[in-house]
């Protein structure tokens, strides 16, 4: 906003509105002078009270306040101009009848941006009166770019909140009927990049899914929530979503990863035959679901890759009986591949031990959360944390 000079070197006129506090008609004049031939608007009161209360009311870039008078109370004005939430930001230059080192020390240590000696130089008060704006103008700038920064990280938490209610707003509701599902779902972000659902594909075939995009944030939860809509509605074409490894395959194809800017997914996905019940289950990638009946545990694990990664895959769908009072747990691979404080990796042979005593129990979902919890000592999650149980 203000220079000093123009390309040629020739006094660029400042710009701004001084107040002046001063009870010297000879140095009123002076000032008045020099400042309006720099192009300065000056408003000149008698005292330091007068210069304060008029701050508090009107606008003003700078203030050059007299402290030799004690009439003008030229220290004290300037503790409750520095002191004021209105009136701190304003430069002040307060002007000294010495021009001497400890006054200048002075003043900067009560506050006052410079000093300003008397009798006035034209040079001098330019220069300091140019610098004491210059400081101004760069310090609004500054805030006005901080309030913009918070502005923008404002709304992009709002983003992000709003994100993740959606995102938790497509998960399904638990059931009661025929037969009991709850789960537990706890992002590592913001917002994370694992989905699942279940639905009835027909009056006999109910589907279970979970898949875990690579990564979090914002990207990872917009891949997850494609698939995972395009799988709840049916939307993959010339699938039969009662085949698990047609449904794979067909994923497969509609998320190569170079469309998907290198990210890939697992998924489990299961079809459950309610007539005979037997349980078609096909993996891409994923870890591998645990059926539950009494105290034995039961991995459901077909081998497949990675959704994305290459084009054309096959996947493989295998089938188990799923007995009277079994719980299925459909999960993602932070539920067990967690660091305890000691930096080694917790194996799934102690999650699948730990399921096997508390899976089945009405809390079993809150204490596995709490017990990765307490692995990691506390700590925020290394990963998104999903779980989905069924219990027949």
């Amino acid at each position: 906003m203000i220079r000093t000079d123009d390309p040629a070197g020739q006094p660029i006129a400042l710009h701004g509105r001084v107040l002046v506090a001063c009870d010297d008609p000879g140095d009123m004049a002076t000032l008045a002078k020099l400042l309006e031939c720099q192009g300065l608007e000056a408003h000149f009161v008698a005292d330091g009270h007068t210069a304060f209360e008029l701050l508090k009311s009107a606008e003003f870039d700078l203030v050059l306040l007299g402290a030799s008078d004690p009439t003008l109370g030229g220290y004290e004005t300037l503790a409750k101009i520095k002191d004021g939430p209105r009136t701190r930001h304003i430069p002040v230059i307060v002007v000294t009848a010495r021009n001497e080192t400890g006054e200048a020390i002075r003043c900067i240590e009560a506050g006052a941006e410079d000093h300003l000696p008397k009798p006035f130089h034209p040079v001098l008060l330019r220069a300091r009166v140019t610098a004491s704006l210059e400081r101004k103008a760069l310090g609004e700038a500054w805030l006005r770019h901080l309030q913009e920064v918070e502005e923008t990280q404002r709304r992009l938490q709002r983003e992000l909140s709003e994100a993740a209610r959606y995102v938790r707003s497509i998960l399904p509701e638990p059931l009661e009927q025929p037969f009991q599902i709850d789960w537990k779902y706890h992002p590592s972000s913001e917002i994370g990049g694992d989905a699942f659902g279940y639905h009835w594909i027909d009056e006999e075939h109910f589907a279970i899914y979970l898949l875990d995009v690579c990564g979090h944030g914002v990207a990872a939860s917009l891949l997850s929530v494609t698939a995972i809509n395009m799988i709840r509605s049916g939307s993959l074409p010339n699938t039969d979503f009662c085949d698990p490894s047609a449904v794979l395959a067909a994923l497969n194809e509609a998320f190569p990863m170079e469309r998907q800017n290198g990210m890939y997914f697992t998924i489990w996905y299961g079809v459950y035959h309610a007539a005979n019940r037997l349980l078609h289950h096909s993996s891409g990638g994923h870890p591998p679901a645990l059926l539950l009946t009494g105290s034995d545990s039961h991995r459901l694990h077909a081998p497949g890759m990675i959704i994305g990664a290459l084009p054309g895959m096959t996947f493989e769908t295998q089938t188990c009986s799923v007995p009277e009072a079994a719980t299925l747990l459909v999960l993602c691979d932070g539920c067990y591949e967690i660091r305890d404080t000691s930096g080694a990796m917790v194996a799934f042979d102690e999650f699948e031990a730990f399921m096997r005593q508390h899976g089945q129990e009405p809390n079993g979902l809150g204490k596995l959360f709490a017990w990765v919890k307490k692995c990691q000592g506390g700590r925020k999650l290394m990963d998104d944390f999903s779980i989905v149980r069924i219990r027949f």
